[in-house]
């Protein structure tokens, strides 16, 4: 494997470089991602949906200036998806277009070569002679024996492939794997990472999210839905609104000229924040039953 080359100075220097473009990391986002890149080891970050977990790749791809390779993970994914296949039909032409001219053996070492084969997420993240940041995303939604195609990869940063042999990284890139916990991961494939968990953020991060994501938001207003939000996610819901939920809603009260949130506003807004009937029906009722809470603890 190839040596490590350090992108970032200190702990600091991450927390700081993510907030310039937006992201902002506690201590322990920013000290997991400081350690992956000294230890050239992967990220498994776990958490609710919409909490910030693909967006921490993204954000980590910007601040080092290196290209995202992403891998949206789903029930059946394979290694001809994931990784590499050869490309059948032009294999087909070239036997056709051969006529029984060549020798098998000929014909089969050309059928098999890099002009034939097909890169995917996994082997293009590999091969890459410039930095990349490897976003494997929802790693969680694949079958446990699709993690085996991942195990290479994560300890040696290499792929087999048997027609060619094995391919090893000239640079140790970046990965995150993300989960939202639907199903355990194998012991394995955590061995092989380092672990972060993102849950929702308390009140004062959501606020500092809000006023930095939402153009043209005020302080009180976007207090106030931060506020309101982590009321929300106090009920017994199917689905807690998610981070992006949030700003979606905070975008939505902007859009309507909305300086202060009431209980009619409240109510008629709730579709965007919440995507159940149920969990729309049980904050419609805190809204309703509660209004002077949404106004804070100043009202």
């Amino acid at each position: 494997m190839t040596d490590i080359d350090a992108r970032f100075a200190d702990l600091a220097g991450v927390r700081a470089s993510l907030a310039d473009v937006n992201y902002l990391a506690d201590d322990g986002i920013a000290g997991i991602v400081y350690l992956a890149d000294r230890l050239g080891k992967p990220i498994l970050v776990e958490g609710p949906a919409g909490t910030g977990k693909t967006q921490l790749a993204k954000s980590v791809a910007d601040i080092v200036d290196a290209r995202l390779i992403r891998l949206q993970c789903y029930e059946g994914l394979d290694e001809s998806k994931a990784l590499y296949e050869w490309n059948y039909k032009k294999q087909l032409l070239r036997i056709q277009a051969e006529g029984g001219e060549a020798s098998w053996g000929e014909v089969e070492e050309d059928l098999f070569s890099e002009e034939f084969l097909l890169t995917r997420p996994l082997l293009e993240a590999i091969r890459a002679s410039d930095p990349v940041v490897l976003l494997v995303d929802e790693v969680d939604r694949v079958e446990v024996e699709t993690e085996a195609l991942l195990l290479e990869i994560l300890s040696e940063y290499q792929v087999s492939i048997p027609e060619l042999g094995t391919v090893e990284a000239t640079q140790v890139p970046l990965v995150f794997l993300t989960s939202n916990g639907t199903r355990e991961l194998s012991e394995a494939l955590k061995r092989r990472c380092l672990y972060l968990y993102i849950d929702y953020p308390d009140l004062e991060r959501e606020r500092q999210i809000v006023t930095a994501k939402v153009p043209g938001i005020g302080e009180d207003l976007a207090d106030q839905v931060a506020r309101i939000v982590r009321t929300v996610r106090q009920l017994d819901l199917k689905k807690h609104p998610s981070v992006s939920e949030t700003l979606d809603w905070a975008r939505t009260l902007v859009l309507l000229g909305v300086d202060q949130i009431d209980a009619e506003t409240a109510i008629d807004t709730a579709n965007v924040l919440l995507k159940y009937r149920t969990d729309i029906e049980k904050a419609v009722k805190e809204f309703a039953d509660n209004p002077e809470e949404l106004a804070g603890p100043e009202a």
